[in-house]
C-alpha cells in the first residue's frame, strides 16, 4: 500500500553490521583522493634528534623532491617521547593516556620541518584540521607536514605486551596513505633498510632487500626498523600494497625512492609481488 512515506533503499539498511557475509559483501573498489601525493615518514630518534648535520641534507633532498612531486611529510616522535613515556610508565598510566602524550613530541617536530620548509610553500596542518582539508592544501601547496601520530588518543589499542601505544608515527603516516590512496610511502631511517639482526648490534646482520609480511612474521625477528603494527595493517589494506625504508643519512636515496627505484627495503603485502 502507497502511504505516501519514502524509503531510503540501502544494502545494509536491515543487515546486521556485525555478520561476515555482510562484510564481506562490502569488499568494492576503493576510490583514491590523492593518487599523486607521495607520504615521507621522517623519523624523530634517527633523523631530526641528530641535529643539522644530518637534518638539513634530508631538508635539502626532500626541496628536490618537491620541485616534481607532491610530499605529504610525517614527522616521528624523539627522545623526548621515549622520555615521556617512561614517565608515563613508571606512573602506571593506561594506553590512551600514554598515545595523548606521545603526540605531543612529534607535533614539535612537524613544527621544527614546517620551519626548514616553509621557505618553500611547505605547510604543516594542525592535527584537527588535517583530514579535512589535507586535499585543499596539497592542491595549494607544493608539500604538506603533519604529525605522524594517529589520533587514537584515549581510544588507543592495548597492545598485546606491555603498555608502549602501538600506532605510533610510522602507523600514523601508513593509515594516512591508505586512507587517502596515495602513490607511495617511505619510512625515512638510520639504516638501510631491515636486517635478521640489529645491524649497529650485530655487524654479522643480514641485509635483506625485499619481503612480503606473511613471511617477515613467520621468521619473528626480535627487532624491525619500523613499528610492527605495519605488519597487520599491510595485510588488511585496500590501497596500499608495500612500502619502503631508506636511510636518511644518505638522503639521495630519498628521490630515488620516490622515483620508483628499489634503494632500501620494500616490505610487500603477502602476495603483492
Amino acid at each position: 500500500m502507497n502511504d505516501g512515506r519514502h524509503h531510503v533503499t540501502s544494502m545494509l539498511m536491515r543487515e546486521s553490521l556485525l555478520d561476515k557475509e555482510v562484510q564481506k559483501s562490502t569488499e568494492t573498489p576503493v576510490f583514491s583522493m590523492l593518487p599523486e601525493a607521495h607520504v615521507v615518514k621522517i623519523g624523530g630518534r634517527s633523523i631530526i634528534d641528530a641535529g643539522r648535520a644530518v637534518v638539513y641534507p634530508v631538508i635539502d633532498a626532500l626541496v628536490t623532491c618537491l620541485k616534481t612531486k607532491k610530499l605529504i611529510i610525517g614527522a616521528g616522535g624523539g627522545v623526548r617521547s621515549r622520555h615521556v613515556l617512561s614517565i608515563g610508565i613508571d606512573l602506571g598510566l593506561p594506553t590512551g593516556a600514554l598515545a595523548q602524550l606521545a603526540m605531543a613530541d612529534a607535533l614539535g617536530n612537524a613544527h621544527i620541518l614546517g620551519t626548514l620548509l616553509a621557505p618553500y610553500g611547505v605547510v604543516a596542518i594542525p592535527p584537527d584540521i588535517l583530514g579535512h582539508l589535507l586535499p585543499l592544501f596539497m592542491a595549494s601547496a607544493p608539500g604538506v607536514i603533519f604529525n605522524g601520530v594517529p589520533p587514537y588518543s584515549l581510544w588507543e589499542h592495548p597492545p598485546a605486551t606491555g603498555r608502549i601505544p602501538p600506532h605510533r608515527t610510522d602507523a600514523g603516516s601508513f593509515l594516512l596513505a591508505e586512507c587517502f590512496g596515495c602513490k607511495s610511502l617511505t619510512l625515512v631511517k638510520d639504516v638501510d633498510g631491515l636486517y635478521d639482526r640489529d645491524p649497529k648490534l650485530d655487524t654479522g646482520a643480514n641485509f635483506i632487500s625485499e619481503i612480503d609480511s606473511a613471511e617477515l612474521k613467520k621468521r619473528q625477528f626480535d627487532r624491525l626498523p619500523f613499528e610492527r603494527i605495519l605488519l597487520d595493517l599491510l595485510e588488511n589494506s585496500r590501497l596500499l600494497h608495500s612500502f619502503q625504508i631508506v636511510n636518511g643519512r644518505h638522503p639521495e636515496r630519498i628521490a630515488a625512492a620516490l622515483n620508483g627505484e628499489h634503494v632500501g627495503t620494500i616490505i610487500h603485502a603477502n602476495g603483492s609481488h
